[in-house]
């Protein structure tokens, strides 16, 4: 599998200690399968903070997940379990709890599945203001052209990744 990631520097290599935290999987290194996804990440970086427009492509073997003892969530489609981890990824005033849905104590070392982008902001905050259940979410999330991610929370995921390219857009 080929994994992009776009930023507003060079990667040189991956510093998980200065990955933001309250993404929508936890603090993590994230990537995409999505070469425009990556590229419109680093322009949109660039913009919030400086710096040039990067991409970094990467190879990771898929006998990799299995070779390393990796802990791995997918979330194949939106649901009400992916919109609930994300939700509670994101909120900076959630106190983690192991059992509870999300990754802010990295039980799971990778996460893949759909980008919360700016698009589904808006039924996210109608979700939490009650105006919308966790069904009705989901069903509306339906209708939106959401995009991947892949993303890597310790260092042992990280190790999988192996760099081979890195160029400025």
């Amino acid at each position: 599998m080929i994994l992009f990631h776009g930023s507003n520097v060079k990667i040189e290599s991956i510093d998980l200690n200065i990955c933001k935290p309250y993404k929508d999987f936890g603090r993590g290194f994230y990537t995409t399968e999505i070469e425009e996804q990556a590229a419109n990440m680093a322009i949109r970086t660039v913009k919030q903070f400086g710096g040039s427009p990067y991409i970094t492509k990467y190879l990771i073997n898929d006998n990799n997940f299995e070779d390393i003892k990796i802990k791995k969530k997918v979330f194949n489609m939106p649901s009400n379990e992916w919109a609930l981890f994300v939700l509670n990824n994101r909120n900076k005033y959630f106190t983690p709890i192991t059992d509870i849905n999300c990754n802010t104590d990295n039980k799971y070392d990778v996460v893949i599945g759909p980008v919360a982008n700016d698009d589904i902001r808006l039924l996210f905050d109608l979700f939490e203001d009650e105006f919308l259940t966790i069904d009705e979410l989901t069903k509306r999330l339906e209708f939106k052209k959401l995009t991947n991610q892949v993303s890597f929370h310790t260092t042992n995921a990280v190790s999988i990744l192996k760099k081979i390219d890195s160029y400025s857009i």
